[in-house]
């Protein structure tokens, strides 16, 4: 019970304090040593049948060296390249939400006169309403730097912790709480294993498909979007939210499009709804039969979790309830 009651209060207090970002990368960081120590174990015993434990403890302190050098080194080689890109990531975002927020107070011009003659005078009122709730997410994206710079060193630290505690030494001692504890912890791994894992070939999947449609299929008709690069990031980085990513990047793709002419819209529309239902249909095979998860659980944990703890909750509430479910189908509870 104690084993329960400390894994719930870990949980709320990472969510209370904005250590998610930390927690998230502990789990990427022990994943990765583990997978990158079996790679490595099992090249060696291919030439070699029974490694020395020395051997061993080797190969699981280059992979963990690998796991903590390896995003400096990347982060060295992007800042050195693109600076610019990532100091300026807080501010593009913030003028792209600008930019949508425009775009939908000028929906009405945008429109042929005969379908904005049939609009009802009510949808103005909702263009200056959403468009006012834009501009404020845009002025506080503006500021946001030192909270990004914040949560990159968060994950720093949780990849380190996640990656050590891969490649500590188990001693043969067993406690009642320590073993339920590892259980405990075990159960939320696998959990993210899962969720996270699924979700990061699903959102690459739809960037890369994004990708070629702005950069590609609309320059073949010449047709391009504005704030293309921007456009890119976002998709994956909402992506890694189930469902709901996907439908804010579908909007405001469209919405973008629509600054550039009606038929531009239309047909970003047309194809980001091809993606989605791919999206939706592999999503559904692959996270939903493993973490036997269906759409309304979902939709219904992260909009409870949203309303809580703001957009960090959509992040967590998949993760968090496949972990929940888990240990409830343990015990035989659901």
């Amino acid at each position: 019970m104690a084993s329960y009651v400390l894994m719930a209060a870990t949980l709320l207090l990472v969510m209370f304090v904005g250590l998610l970002p930390g927690l998230l990368a502990a789990c990427l960081g022990f994943l990765l040593t583990r997978w990158i120590n079996s790679w490595l174990l099992f090249l060696v015993r291919k030439g070699c049948h029974h490694p020395s434990a020395k051997l061993l403890g080797w190969l699981s302190t280059i992979a963990a060296t690998l796991v903590i050098v390896g995003p400096l080194v990347v982060m060295f080689f992007a800042l050195s390249h693109y600076r610019g890109f990532f100091l300026a990531a807080p501010h593009q975002f913030s003028e792209l939400t600008d930019y949508v927020a425009r775009t939908i107070l000028d929906f009405k011009d945008n429109l042929p006169e005969d379908i904005a003659a049939m609009l009802p005078k009510e949808a103005e009122d909702f263009q200056r309403t959403v468009a006012v709730y834009l501009l404020s997410k845009a002025a506080a994206l503006a500021n946001a730097g030192k909270i990004w710079l914040l949560g990159i060193l968060y994950a720093y630290v949780g990849l380190l912790i996640g990656a050590l505690g891969a490649i500590r030494v188990h001693k043969k001692m067993h406690a009642p709480l320590s073993d339920a504890l590892k259980l405990r912890v075990a159960r939320f791994g696998d959990a993210f294993r899962q969720i996270v894992t699924a979700q990061f070939w699903i959102a690459s999947f739809n960037t890369v498909l994004t990708a070629l449609f702005l950069l590609v299929v609309l320059p073949a008709f010449d047709l391009r979007l504005p704030y293309t690069p921007v456009l890119i990031s976002l998709t994956f980085f909402a992506g890694l939210i189930p469902i709901v990513g996907n439908l804010l990047c579908n909007v405001v793709i469209t919405i973008v499009g629509l600054s550039v002419s009606p038929v531009t819209a239309l047909v970003c529309l047309a194809f980001l709804i091809l993606i989605h239902k791919a999206e939706y249909f592999i999503n559904a095979k692959v996270v939903g039969q493993k973490t036997h998860i269906a759409v309304w659980e979902l939709l219904a944990v992260m909009f409870v979790s949203e309303a809580i703890f703001g957009p960090a909750g959509l992040v967590a509430a998949p993760l968090f309830y496949a972990y929940l479910k888990k240990e409830l189908e343990a015990v035989r509870l659901v």
